[in-house]
């Protein structure tokens, strides 16, 4: 049996995708700023994706713009409202759980100049509202906060936060990264306060390389890709038209049945935590004392902490049984350094390099959660005595 349990990496393409892509490619392959039919056509499956993904989120079309994906969205934003805004102030807030397209940028804004405030956050992963409060000042441009943890699932307060945020200043704006959040939860800038959203498709069983970012229509950014001056002159490049629309195919058959995929979603993780727990010395991350399924939390990730077992030891023994999970964050995995996510909740040394990462999708059955299980049954008891030799 294959289960693929890696879905917070990339996720696999819903036929109806890979079918409308392959006719986009091999048929209607025109390019949407050609004068001529087949540009026509184009530009049709570039509206077409602009009001189903508006229609999603209630926003307007002219306020959706695409890109290559989560991380030139999190760059477009961020640069972006940093260079346009800088004479109001050099201030920029984010937190310590951020994914490195949002952390590396703001990094790279702090050497030019900026001041960025990283707000902590408890012991499951989440700011606290005071501590975003305390931070904001009238220099303060842009707050930019994660709307799902990647790593451990954890869902911040973002309604919230976009309410504090626009009272203590509304010329702040708001930049959630909804990269792990969109498709999992039903999210609308307008009634959240938020003024920029980062998504990728490929998260969504869509196409990798293509995404978007929802911005605010009297949002002020500056470009940072120049070009032909496509998408209102802020994203220049000919447009993705196949990626496009295979995001916006796969945004809305998830949606399609929302609640019940998300409530199956929620059945599997509560049967994988209960199931897990089974398994001595198991330390599942980012939940409160409280919320022992996990209900607060993403309903597709779940992050385990296996004392006693190295996590790349774990992930090749399961591969070896057809089971594919992460050993922490895909756009980190190969670099050496600890999560900076699981030591800014405060695990354990001990723990932080036997710590998994299991995430599902529509896709994903409830026998092949039993599977795993029994494999992991099966496989922690030897992998812990064989790393005590």
């Amino acid at each position: 049996m294959e289960v693929y349990l890696d879905n917070s990496a990339t996720t696999r393409a819903f036929p109806e995708v890979a079918e409308l892509m392959t006719k986009l490619m091999c048929e209607d392959y025109g390019n949407s700023s050609s004068l001529h039919m087949k540009g026509v056509q184009a530009e049709q499956y570039l509206r077409y994706a602009k009001e189903t993904l508006a229609r999603i989120l209630k926003v307007s079309e002219k306020e959706i713009f695409f890109t290559s994906g989560g991380t030139e969205s999190d760059n477009m934003a961020i640069i972006g409202c940093a260079l346009a805004n800088s004479r109001r102030g050099n201030h920029l807030i984010t937190t310590r759980v951020e994914h490195p397209a949002v952390m590396q940028t703001m990094r790279y804004l702090e050497d030019r100049g900026f001041r960025v405030t990283y707000l902590p956050v408890d012991d499951c992963g989440r700011i606290l509202l005071e501590d975003l409060h305390r931070a904001m000042t009238p220099e303060t441009i842009l707050v930019s906060i994660m709307h799902t943890n990647n790593e451990i699932g954890t869902l911040q307060p973002i309604a919230e936060a976009g309410a504090l945020i626009k009272k203590v200043n509304s010329n702040t704006l708001f930049h959630v990264d909804a990269v792990q959040g969109f498709g999992k939860a039903r999210i609308y800038p307008k009634k959240m306060n938020i003024d920029l959203l980062s998504v990728s498709g490929h998260k969504i069983h869509g196409p990798k390389g293509v995404g978007f970012l929802y911005l605010g229509e009297k949002v002020k950014i500056q470009p940072i890709i120049f070009g032909g001056g496509q998408q209102q002159n802020l994203r220049s490049g000919t447009e993705n038209v196949p990626g496009v629309a295979g995001m916006a195919k796969a945004a809305e058959i998830l949606y399609r049945n929302f609640d019940e995929d998300i409530a199956r979603l929620q059945q599997c993780k509560k049967h994988f935590m209960e199931g897990v727990r089974k398994i001595e010395n198991v330390t599942i991350n980012g939940l409160m004392s409280e919320d022992l399924n996990g209900e607060g939390t993403a309903p597709h990730i779940v992050s385990v902490s296996f004392a006693g077992v190295r996590s790349e030891v774990l992930l090749h023994a399961l591969e070896e049984k057809g089971i594919y999970i992460s050993a922490g964050s895909a756009c980190s995995s190969h670099k050496p350094q600890p999560s900076a996510t699981l030591g800014a909740i405060g695990v354990d040394k001990s723990l932080l390099e036997s710590t998994v990462r299991f995430s599902f999708s529509v896709f994903t059955t409830m026998e092949e959660i039993d599977y795993t299980l029994q494999t992991l049954y099966d496989k922690i008891p030897m992998l812990r005595k064989y790393s005590r030799r």
